[in-house]
């Protein structure tokens, strides 16, 4: 098949992202820019950039791998996302008000200086892995369609991120977003209608495919599926890249909106993603699970709309290996840094060090995606991670008064500790029930047994909405 329309499509969204790359990044001036993007961003930017940001190689090819393997049953991991978002609905205009920088700015206002780094130290860990497979996606991408042995398609893609999240910070992510989000939007549902076509129709799908994938758990048992839904959950629900986008948000109400607009964009894309990776699975064979996605849009669509598909999947890669790439980094120069290594530091020094840690933790990402094969494990290692780590405590900030600071860095260490533990000795069961469980026991037990906090610990996050739904600058 000629891959001429593929190339340049490929490149016209190249094109797209460094020029979008370049014009944010003449507009940054000091770390707010850099960091928050001024704290301008309105709900129709936010939607999309949360949409764009959520809805990476963890959908795209983490969920392709679901779906080929369990049909649709491997809804129950996009599910743990839709769970999250019903508290995200409470969260979001009482985070904005808050409006600092980070997760661990949050802890440490809750709690202390050492929740806030350790939380720091999961969250540089969770996300460097999600960022590793980000760039091993968009290595199988070059591959597909250039045909570039996959780790020097992933070395490629590595380059580029790290490149152009260095240069403009959180104003490249969130407007790069809109665009990427909007692409991958329209592509996907038209392409499902045409792909159902050329699997021959409804029927054929059902024939072809064993009955279980048309089950509620398929061949998983249901502690396995509760498996994939409960650390997305937990992630979404504490997400680090989240939380710096309503501190983004130029309003209260922009924040509460785009949440509004995350869940119905989320409930349709994932689905409609999931979907897609049935149809295709139904009449092609796939040598590698993680890529059923782009080779069903590869070889089951024409190639008007396969290219401009694969664009956005690639699109999507990036974006979400920006994202991800650049919120530890956030956390490195913001919580570490700042904060303890050198407080005085002026604007110039500031962003010159904030570049150089984005430099470093990519290469870190870099050196890990070679230790995972499979995507989903991946994915489901880093959510379980940040989610038993840091999720539990930073609920407790806006629904439990009498969390404790002994109780958060118990739960917060432990949390940690017990996921590297079961991934490292490789038992059967998925690491998120003893993780979770040890961690909330954890923040739960040590704050019971600790004396209650002062008032002013927990108060400013319990106050009522602020009036009008804006917030003071």
């Amino acid at each position: 098949m000629d891959n001429t329309f593929y190339i340049v499509v490929l490149g016209a969204v190249v094109a797209v992202l460094v020029g979008v790359s370049i014009q944010k990044m003449l507009g940054v001036k000091n770390r707010t820019d850099f960091l928050l993007a001024g704290r301008t961003l309105p709900w129709h930017v936010l939607v999309f950039t949360l949409l764009s940001s959520w809805i990476g190689a963890g959908s795209l090819f983490a969920g392709g791998e679901a779906a080929y393997k369990y049909g649709f049953a491997g809804l129950w991991q996009p599910a743990g996302g839709w769970c999250g978002l019903a508290v995200i609905a409470f969260i979001a205009a009482r985070a904005r008000r808050f409006a600092q920088f980070t997760v661990p700015d949050l802890l440490e206002n809750r709690y202390n200086p050492v929740a806030r780094v350790l939380a720091t130290l999961a969250i540089v860990i969770a996300y460097t892995v999600i960022t590793s497979y980000q760039f091993k996606g968009g290595g199988d991408i070059l591959h597909l369609i250039f045909g570039t042995d996959r780790t020097t398609g992933m070395y490629v893609i590595a380059g580029f991120v790290i490149l152009f999240t260095a240069a403009a910070g959180m104003a490249s992510v969130a407007y790069l977003d809109r665009i990427i989000g909007g692409l991958i939007v329209v592509t996907v549902l038209v392409s499902l209608p045409i792909l159902l076509n050329a699997a021959g129709g409804w029927s054929t799908v059902t024939a072809k495919l064993p009955p279980d994938h048309f089950t509620l758990f398929s061949t998983m048992s249901p502690d396995q599926a509760f498996g994939l839904l409960l650390p997305t959950m937990l992630l979404l629900v504490g997400n680090q890249g989240m939380y710096q986008k309503f501190f983004s948000a130029r309003s209260e109400r922009d924040a509460k909106l785009a949440v509004y607009g995350w869940i119905i964009g989320t409930l349709v894309l994932e689905t409609a993603l999931i979907t897609f990776a049935v149809f295709g699975s139904s009449f092609l064979k796939i040598d590698n699970p993680r890529e059923t996605i782009p080779v069903s849009a590869k070889l089951g669509l024409p190639p008007w709309i396969g290219a401009f598909l694969i664009g956005g999947i690639f699109a999507k890669v990036i974006s979400t290996a920006n994202n991800y790439l650049f919120s530890p980094a956030t956390n490195l120069i913001h919580d570490v840094y700042l904060r303890f290594l050198n407080p005085t530091a002026g604007e110039r020094q500031t962003l010159l060090v904030s570049r150089l840690i984005v430099v470093a933790l990519g290469l870190f990402a870099l050196l890990q995606a070679a230790h995972f094969e499979s995507i989903l494990k991946a994915a489901l290692y880093a959510y379980t991670i940040y989610g038993a780590a840091v999720t539990p405590s930073v609920l407790a900030v806006f629904f439990w008064k009498r969390a404790t600071t002994s109780g958060a860095i118990a739960s917060i260490t432990l949390g940690a500790a017990v996921t590297i533990f079961w991934n490292f000795m490789g038992y059967t069961l998925d690491a998120v029930y003893p993780a979770v469980g040890a961690s909330v026991a954890a923040l739960v037990v040590v704050s019971l047994l600790s004396p209650p906090p002062p008032e002013s610990k927990w108060k400013p996050f319990f106050e009522a909405e602020a009036a009008g739904g804006e917030s003071a600058r």
